[in-house]
């Protein structure tokens, strides 16, 4: 047989236990896996996409993103986060998941220390990887937020911490307060902070503050995807110093070229349409987070409700959660996310009511089992 040779940096990753999960589901399953919004993309934005096809918009755009579209960024930044971005420091991205991985090739150099919430999104410490860089958690307290005092003392000498407020996939929001110390502590000690803000919009109690506010050494990345619904669309974008977006262009450019044109235009739509859809499904989740939350409360399960995201962190103990699964209903355990969430589990409410219901159903069972 014959030897193959693959490089050591992709041996030493994992598929996505997320993806594992959503692969296997069978038949009649309730996926609460997959942080995906079960809303279709809005038809004014779907339109955008369709005017774009017909006007024969689908060949290559400028590497950085079409300039309308990154017009109307540099204008949501200032309106929605009161940032000054300007266009020529914005690099539209094949997705969220784009930007982290060329922000890492560009900032990250062999042995690196790279810093993320521990339970955190199940990319940081890959993607670091593939950079060549040392991943680490950061713990959170008992209220699932990032332990200031824990951070601090893991910054120094660090090259990046990765801020996801609201987080994924305990659905914390950050205070003001503490992104502040985070942000200024990192700059301090020479640390860029990669402020992960997909999820901004959905939030239910609290208020959104971008990291950048707070400091000049920050990247904000951000996405289409959860807040219009556009997932397989794959749009995001990156923004932040010159010095940096110059150095991720490079990477970009050479692995993707540009964003799909006709997403761009799609885009483009959704950032200057009508904003009510947004507030629609912000209104939807927090019923459906609500409604699970208080499930999960009456069957004796306590952890800190939410206040954004559409993400449950629960402890509902490893037992239960493989009955939960033996039950059909696709959840992700917490070991997925990190080395500090033995025995939690990631339920996601992006799904509808009654599938909500119906796995309500089945978590009860299993729970009395």
């Amino acid at each position: 047989m014959k030897d193959y040779h693959v490089a050591k940096r992709c041996l030493g990753i994992e598929i996505s236990g997320i993806r594992k999960l959503f692969e296997a589901a069978g038949p009649g399953s309730i996926n609460l896996g997959l942080g995906q919004p079960d809303f279709d993309t809005p038809e004014h934005i779907k339109d955008g996409a369709i005017r774009a096809i017909r006007k024969g918009m689908t060949g290559y755009t400028s590497n950085m993103g079409i300039p309308e579209l990154r017009e109307a960024l540099s204008r949501k930044f200032r309106e929605e986060n009161e940032l000054e971005y300007q266009p020529d420091q914005i690099i539209v991205t094949a997705g969220a998941s784009e930007a982290l991985h060329i922000i890492m090739q560009a900032l990250v150099e062999d042995g690196d220390r790279v810093l993320f919430a521990d339970p955190g999104f199940v990319s940081y410490g890959s993607l670091a990887l593939i950079a060549g860089g040392r991943p680490g958690g950061v713990p959170l307290g008992a209220d699932l937020r990032i332990d200031l005092e824990e951070a601090q003392a893991l910054l120094d000498g660090a090259r990046i911490f990765v801020l996801n407020s609201p987080g994924n996939p305990t659905g914390a929001v950050e205070t003001k307060e503490s992104i502040r110390a985070l942000v200024e502590y990192a700059n301090d000690a020479g640390v860029t902070v990669v402020s992960d803000e997909v999820y901004e919009h959905f939030i239910y109690e609290g208020t959104h503050w971008s990291a950048a506010r707070f400091g000049e050494d920050v990247i904000t990345v951000n996405a289409a995807s959860k807040t219009y619904a556009m997932t397989g669309w794959r749009l995001g974008y990156l923004a932040g110093p010159k010095e940096y977006t110059e150095q991720c262009l490079k990477v970009h450019q050479y692995a993707q070229a540009c964003a799909t044109s006709i997403s761009q235009y799609a885009a483009l739509t959704a950032y200057t349409g009508p904003q009510d859809c947004v507030g629609s499904m912000r209104d939807e989740y927090r019923w459906r987070r609500d409604y699970l939350y208080g499930a999960l409360k009456d069957m004796g399960i306590g952890f800190p409700l939410p206040e954004g995201a559409f993400y449950l962190f629960a402890p509902l103990g490893r037992d239960l959660t493989s009955r939960v699964l033996g039950k059909g209903v696709v959840i992700v355990p917490g070991e997925a996310f990190g080395e500090n969430a033995p025995g939690y589990a990631r339920l996601s409410y992006a799904a509808s009511r009654s599938d909500l219901q119906t796995a309500v159903e089945r978590i009860r069972a299993a729970r009395s089992e």
